[in-house]
Parts: C-alpha cells; structure tokens; sequence
C-alpha cells in the first residue's frame, strides 16, 4: 500500500490576534508574534470579561466604561513593556489595540472568525484540575480557544 503526501506551502499570516486578559507573560506572546509573522498585522486584543466570569479582573464592582478603560490601559502596558524587549521598534507599529467585552473562550473566536485572523499567539499557563475543581473553575482559556478556533493557535507557556 502507498500513501501519498501532499504537501502545500505554509502560507504566512496576514492577520494575528494577541488576545491579553490580565494575565502575567501576555508580552511574550506578543513579542513571539512579532518575531515570528514579521510582515502581519498584530491586534492585541484586551478582553473585558464579564463581572460574574471567574476571570474578571479583581471581581471588583466598576462601571463597564471603567472595566473598558482598564483593559486599554493593561493592553498599552503590554505594548510598552513589550516595546523595550524587542530589538526592532518599528515592529510595534504594526500592531493596533482593541477592547472587546465578553468571556475569552467566546470572544477570541468570534473575532478571529469575523475579522479575518490567520493566527492566534496567546499565553496560556498549564491547569491541571481534575474532578469537583475542574467542574468548577472550567477549562482553561487558551484550551477552549484552540477548541473553538478555525485558525491556528499557538499557546506560549
């Protein structure tokens, strides 16, 4: 028996999505973005989760607009930090910050999938729940965005 194997040239991506939620290391995943998709266009997406999420930043009671503006103001702060690590600054140029409200698990996806992204890079730390906690605290982020995502995605840990 033969078994053919096509192989087709790995294209590029145009489109990367940097999903941050408040999470340490996020500029990593940004700054591998860079590095790796030089000629993409980076969105560094803050998520503003839900205040009954388990995610929510702090679980502390604000006004949406507050929450928004805290999330833009963390996106920036990873832009910057990032912005001193790398070597070529005009890197950062490409890259635009949105802010979207939502759970991450539903919003990476639906962005992905509604403007176009060719490729996800986000920091995903290793959760290793079993049973009642897992029931509880769910899975992962970043497990349920490469579940849920058309394109690839790629998890810094």
């Amino acid at each position: 028996m033969h078994l053919a194997v096509e192989r087709r040239p790995v294209t590029p991506p145009d489109q990367v999505l940097v999903p941050t939620l408040a999470r340490p290391r996020e500029s990593e995943a940004l700054e591998y973005a860079l590095e790796t998709f030089p000629d993409a266009d980076v969105t560094l997406l803050a998520v503003v989760t839900p205040l009954d999420a388990p995610l929510s930043e702090g679980g502390v009671l604000e006004r949406d607009e507050q929450r928004t503006e805290v999330a833009r103001e963390r996106a920036e702060s990873v832009l910057e930090s990032t912005a001193e690590s790398i070597d070529d600054r005009a890197a950062i140029d490409r890259v635009r910050v949105e802010v979207v409200a939502g759970r991450p698990g539903t919003v990476v996806p639906r962005y992905t999938d509604e403007e176009g992204v060719d490729h996800v890079v986000m920091y995903g730390h290793e959760r290793r729940s079993t049973g009642l906690t897992r029931r509880l605290l769910g899975r992962g982020v970043a497990a349920t965005v490469v579940e849920r995502t058309a394109s690839p995605v790629t998890v810094i840990r």
